[in-house]
């Protein structure tokens, strides 16, 4: 057993993810929020985690009540813990904190995140005992695809592309480059960050070119109960000419193409770059809120 671990808990498992969708859509429901959680959402958040070493899961008769895992971005160490609903009133709670803290401990974090919904007034309550403090809000944005979505409009020296495999430094140093001031941000060597998305559906990846240019770029998926927009970003020097709105709609567009009937993403409540009114004025709207609680660790 890793030191860490509480008796009768184990590491998390990817063959786990179906009942761990399971428990964190029932959660959400319980708080108000949609729910719109699969499996392949659990093993895209893992993608920062290693499950043996950073993980750990309460089952009872084969069933998951409680659970969490740590996310390492950078020298940030991020928690996120879950307790089924029906077994809230029993410390579990409690315990998946305590773990996360060891656990951050042995890594040698000096300070710790944790994510809680917004409406969770009980974790917020465990954690500020605990000496946490809340230090960012983020929402989740989402939209129905019901009805037509207009063609993005750009001027003519601009054109929207699907990504190439051979543009893929070029892609991801754009991406840095357009989320360098954005709070809790790290930059991944190449390497890394391509081993992880290497095997991504690129076919949802886009990009706006000005001549041999990459000005934006947007990474989508299939998720949260339909398309999912993972990263939308937009260089300094191209900013305030739409591209983020054009980026949108066609991923939008791209998105009812495929068949679904939602579309999401998830912002910083403090975006620097306005980005929430950006969404709004595609007619999307705040769905879910989350909280970014923080602790000091001695």
């Amino acid at each position: 057993m890793s030191s860490f671990l509480p008796e009768g808990w184990r590491p998390l498992r990817k063959e786990d993810a179906a009942q761990v969708a399971e428990v964190v859509a029932e959660d959400e429901r319980l708080l108000g929020h949609p729910g719109a959680v699969s499996p392949q959402d659990v093993l895209g958040w893992w993608r920062r985690t290693d499950l043996q070493a950073n993980s750990w899961a309460h089952a009872e008769a084969a069933r998951l009540v409680a659970l969490g895992w740590l996310e390492l971005f950078g020298g940030d160490v991020i928690a996120v813990g879950v307790v089924r609903p029906g077994a809230k009133a029993r410390c579990l709670g409690v315990t998946i904190v305590e773990t996360a803290e060891l656990r951050a401990h042995e890594l040698g974090a000096s300070t710790l995140r944790q994510i809680a919904f917004g409406p969770d007034d009980a974790a917020r309550t465990l954690l500020e005992s605990r000496g946490y403090r809340e230090v960012r809000r983020h929402y989740e944005m989402a939209r129905r695809l019901d009805g037509e979505v207009p063609e993005p409009l750009l001027s003519a020296d601009l054109a929207i592309a699907t990504f190439r495999d051979e543009e893929a430094r070029a892609f991801q140093a754009a991406a840095n480059e357009s989320f360098a001031e954005e709070w809790g941000f790290h930059d991944l060597p190449f390497d890394e960050w391509w081993a992880m998305r290497k095997d991504d559906d690129k076919t949802l990846w886009f990009v706006i070119r000005d001549g041999d240019e990459i000005a934006a770029v947007a990474r989508c998926e299939a998720g949260r109960g339909g398309g999912y927009v993972g990263m939308l970003g937009v260089r300094s020097p191209w900013r305030r000419r739409g591209l983020g709105r054009a980026l949108l709609l066609h991923a939008f567009r791209e998105f009812r193409r495929r068949g679904f009937d939602r579309a999401s993403l998830g912002v910083d409540s403090e975006n620097p770059t306005g980005a929430t009114r950006l969404y709004e004025s595609v007619g999307m709207h705040v769905e879910s809120e989350y909280v970014t609680f923080e602790k000091e660790l001695a």
